[in-house]
């Protein structure tokens, strides 16, 4: 376990009954198949560890919300790795852990990511029961061709369907998940997948550039000329055919590589942007409560073994850094001072169309913009990266195309 010996002297209390919701991840790191552009910490061919995993995150959640005090959540979100893919009923025992061991709130979000080709009627129906109200399901692309070089198991058709018996089996909140910038994909390609999901209406998208991530299997046939390197430009081109394509559909494009429909923002994905507090259950699941970043070790088997060995802090005490380092699973706990609390709030409210407003950081932080970055605000508007509009800094259009260079300017020394 790493140790942050600047965070020491950190406190955070035990939440009381007035505190903000927060946010709830949980990690199924289980895949019937790993895509080959993949490195999250997801695992094929460790379905027989489930039971103990499903009874292991189940025993996290419960130390949790004994340790935080039953804490309001805003809203729960299960990814992975394919939640989808556990079998019937899991999510069910997940959702009564937590239920029991947190107040979720009334108008809370649950989320659950899901393969098209899980999405079985009774499997849709297991998840409804169990009080998911919104899906999120990795579509990718609607040509079969480039779902091959993705490495996924289903096919065009199959995502349709998926998506509609999932709006029969009475789910309205449904996000799709689309990739571009792929190996052999044509601009013509990407634009027939965007108005064949823009027909459909989801309540949600997300649109993703491919990362070629090091040492997935994906970059090593690129690298070995296998597979034809990506152009950048033409994924620029793809992305702004994208923000076309959506603003005349009439979704609102909220944040980098996000559409909505009014009122269906991922409020999930929201908590992340607007840098506020959650906590990730389960295997390399990441973490931030009160100023403190943490995250749990990597390995399943080792997360079930340290669920069984160990047992959480009691709960009534006040949680320091110590206390954080000692709970079962967690591998490294860093206190965040307010720099870079700063520097990360920037950085992930420039992705939003709201911008960072300027009284609201003067507010959390108790100073202005002008005076925190008073060297990089007035180089990135003459770069034409940043604008002011009605008192919030918000990315211009070529500022979203270039939201790396931009974000980066905030993490120098203040």
């Amino acid at each position: 376990m790493t140790q942050d010996t600047n965070a020491e002297s950190a406190t955070i209390t035990t939440p009381n009954p007035g505190q903000e919701p927060i946010g709830l991840y949980v990690h199924i790191p289980f895949c019937q198949t790993k895509c080959p552009y993949c490195d999250f910490n997801t695992y094929a061919a460790i379905d027989p560890l489930m039971p103990s995993y499903v009874a292991a995150l189940r025993t996290e959640i419960i130390g949790w919300g004994a340790v935080l005090g039953r804490p309001p959540l805003a809203s729960v979100f299960f990814g992975g790795g394919t939640p989808s893919y556990l079998p019937e009923g899991d999510l069910a025992a997940l959702m009564q852990a937590i239920d029991s061991s947190f107040t979720i709130t009334s108008n809370a979000e649950i989320t659950v990511e899901a393969n098209p080709d899980d999405l079985s009627s009774a499997k849709l129906n297991s998840i409804h029961s169990a009080g998911v109200n919104r899906l999120s399901i990795g579509v990718q692309s609607l040509d079969d061709g480039l779902l091959k070089v993705l490495g996924r198991r289903h096919s065009a058709r199959e995502a349709i369907d998926a998506y509609k018996a999932a709006t029969e089996a009475g789910f309205d909140n449904i996000s799709l998940d689309l990739m571009y910038g792929l190996p052999d994909q044509s601009l013509d390609q990407w634009r027939d997948t965007v108005g064949a999901i823009v027909e459909l209406h989801p309540a949600h998208l997300s649109m993703y550039c491919l990362t070629l991530e090091v040492g997935t299997p994906m970059e090593k046939s690129i690298n070995t000329g296998v597979m034809p390197d990506p152009d950048p430009d033409l994924a620029a081109d793809m992305y702004l055919a994208a923000e076309d394509a959506m603003q005349r559909a009439g979704y609102r494009h909220y944040e980098i590589s996000n559409w909505a429909l009014p009122d269906r923002e991922s409020k999930h994905n929201l908590t992340y942007w607007l840098n506020g507090d959650f906590l990730g259950v389960g295997p390399g699941a990441h973490s931030y409560l009160a100023q403190h970043r943490f995250h749990n070790l990597r390995s399943p088997r080792e997360y079930i073994r340290r669920m069984s060995d160990g047992a959480p802090p009691r709960a009534g005490i006040a949680i320091d850094t110590r206390m954080l380092e000692e709970m079962p699973a967690v591998e490294s706990v860093e206190a965040i001072d307010q720099s870079m609390e700063m520097a990360e709030t920037m950085m992930m409210g420039l992705r939003l169309d709201t911008g960072i407003v300027e009284a609201d950081f003067a507010a959390r932080f108790g100073r202005t913009l002008s005076d925190v970055y008073a060297d990089v605000m007035p180089e990135l508007h003459q770069l034409v990266l940043i604008e002011t509009k009605a008192g919030a800094i918000k990315l211009t259009d070529r500022g979203r195309l270039l939201g790396n260079e931009v974000f980066s300017r905030f993490f120098d020394p203040q």
